[in-house]
């Protein structure tokens, strides 16, 4: 009789689950078989994927960036109920007020992205910067004269830094080049949508709560936007745990709000999943999107402050933030046309609403497409269009008109990070680095634009919309060069097969052979297909 073998405990299914890729050995993970690229069952699988990281992540990103702009631009909608008067700011003080964000928000960017590219858990390190910066936002109702104001916009310039460049590079961990632009630009509508529902918030507070406990309705609007901020921050750290909470992980799962770890260490995901997303992306780019040992953060920023097409589109959007600096501005600008408070800030939401479809429509035609150009300066094209008719008349029908155009220029600018990550994929460091760089840069254009909407200019802002005019028409111009840049790469690569060999490295697409379970010899090939888009 044989005897009874001993069982050793087994682990559950679910437990299994939780273990990430990058804890399991090679030869575990290379049992996990992925369907033939292209098949049926492939497309499926994809198409899961991609659903769940719709349903879960673009909600949780999406309220984020509204809460972001809302606390960042809550100074514009306090001018309205005495905010000047209040902190006996002058005219130049005011425009200090906004600008001094930007000194420490365009700096941050770069090591913050630097950062996230090496932290294992993103949720926390961006959740924590979305509570400071509710907190500082929250602080700000409770400030007395300029210095303490100045204080405030300085800190909050901080952590806000981490979101959007972060954000973006996030997804363009998940996301294939020709499906990141729609998901960004549902990130972005976040923005477009902040500015509709910030002055609609705006305008219920600002009528309601004046003198309320004694308090002035301005500062009501900082305590009670911050603290929203601070809630959904606390909401975006907790990581899903299948095993624990039940009834938290149900009014999440109910929500979908939750931001996603990175492609290897995702616990809502299976294993299975996990290796696919990876697989996905080395499909994509040839090669595995990961850094090598070599591929330090500080190896990474070298190499994007060297790429001649990280500077130009540095400098591209640096103009084009100025083109486009009339947002701070905008609840200022309705106010022109002659109504209450109230009214203008109504008469600012219709704008953005249609501005965050329009960007959506925009960016789901060119992942279609694959093209990058028009798609972004286009939509500067319009703003210019929009200026004009703000120059020719006063008009209030012709001016409000004018504003919709204005609001849709920002279509363009949300594509503006994607076109970079399409640019310069890899290795990771260095995309990650380029994006804080383009981002980081680009809002000194904001800096500028503080102090191209003088209020001594107005109502008319003749001077402001030649200045911005002009810095748009450069951008086009800066953007062509780029456009033509990755035309030339592209057409090196269609008429030499070795030239789409010289930029590969060798450890990147043996890990895409393994996570794509292929050679070695039919990855390479796979790789001379890679082009960039333009």
């Amino acid at each position: 009789m044989d005897a009874p073998q001993e069982h050793s405990p087994r682990t559950s299914e679910k437990e299994k689950e939780d273990v990430s890729i990058e804890d399991r050995p090679q030869s575990q993970t290379s049992l996990l078989a992925l369907p033939e690229p292209g098949s049926p069952e492939r497309i499926l699988a994809e198409r899961r994927l991609v659903r769940k990281l719709d349903s879960r992540v673009l909600p949780t990103i999406f309220i984020i960036y509204i809460m972001n702009y809302i606390d960042r631009n809550g100074v514009t909608t306090a001018r309205l109920k005495g905010l000047e008067e209040d902190l006996h700011l002058t005219d130049v003080q005011y425009s200090t007020v906004i600008a001094i964000l930007f000194v420490s928000y365009c700096p941050a960017q770069v090591p913050s992205n630097m950062l996230l590219n090496r932290v294992t858990r993103p949720s926390w390190y961006i959740g924590m910067c979305v509570v400071l910066w509710g907190l500082t936002s929250l602080l700000t109702g409770i400030t007395k004269n300029n210095a303490g104001i100045l204080a405030c916009r300085v800190f909050i310039g901080l952590p806000e830094a981490a979101f959007y460049p972060g954000a973006i590079y996030l997804l363009s961990r998940w996301y294939t080049k020709k499906e990141l632009a729609f998901r960004s630009a549902i990130l972005y509508a976040g923005l477009l949508i902040s500015n509709a529902f910030g002055a609609l918030i705006a305008a219920g507070i600002l009528a309601n709560m004046e003198g309320k406990r004694g308090i002035r309705a301005w500062r009501w609007l900082f305590f009670i936007e911050g603290s929203i901020t601070i809630c959904f921050g606390f909401m975006s750290m907790y990581v899903r745990d299948s095993n624990t909470q039940p009834l938290l992980n149900y009014c999440l799962d109910l929500g979908g709000f939750c931001l996603t770890m990175h492609p290897n260490n995702t616990r809502w995901i299976t294993p299975t999943e996990r290796r696919l997303a990876q697989a996905r992306l080395s499909e994509d780019a040839g090669e595995a999107d990961q850094d090598n040992l070599e591929d330090s953060p500080m190896e990474g920023l070298k190499m994007a402050i060297k790429d001649p097409i990280v500077q130009l589109f540095s400098l591209m959007t640096i103009s084009q933030l100025l083109g486009l600096s009339f947002v701070q501005f905008f609840p200022t600008l309705t106010q022109t046309l002659g109504f209450s408070t109230t009214i203008s800030l109504l008469l600012a939401a219709p704008p953005w609403i249609v501005a965050a479809a329009v960007c959506c429509l925009n960016a789901w035609h060119a992942d279609r497409t694959g093209e990058r150009f028009f798609h972004i300066a286009g939509w500067w094209w319009g703003v210019i269009l929009g200026f004009i008719i703000g120059l020719s008349t006063m008009a209030t029908g012709g001016r409000y008109v004018a504003m919709f155009l204005m609001a849709c220029g920002y279509a363009g600018f949300a594509m503006t990070l994607v076109w970079v990550s399409n640019a310069v994929p890899r290795p990771p460091a260095k995309r990650a680095a380029a994006i804080g760089l383009v981002n980081g840069f680009g809002n000194l254009g904001n800096v500028m634009g503080s102090y191209t909407w003088k209020s001594n200019w107005g109502p008319e802002y003749h001077q402001s919309m030649a200045i911005s005019l002009a810095a748009l028409v450069f951008s086009t111009f800066l953007s062509y060069i780029i456009r033509h840049m990755l035309i030339r790469k592209n057409k090196r690569l269609d008429e030499d097969e070795k030239a789409a060999m010289e930029g590969a490295d060798r450890t990147r697409v043996e890990e895409a052979a393994r996570l794509e379970g292929i050679t070695f010899e039919q990855a390479m090939e796979r790789r001379k297909g890679y082009r960039f888009l333009y």
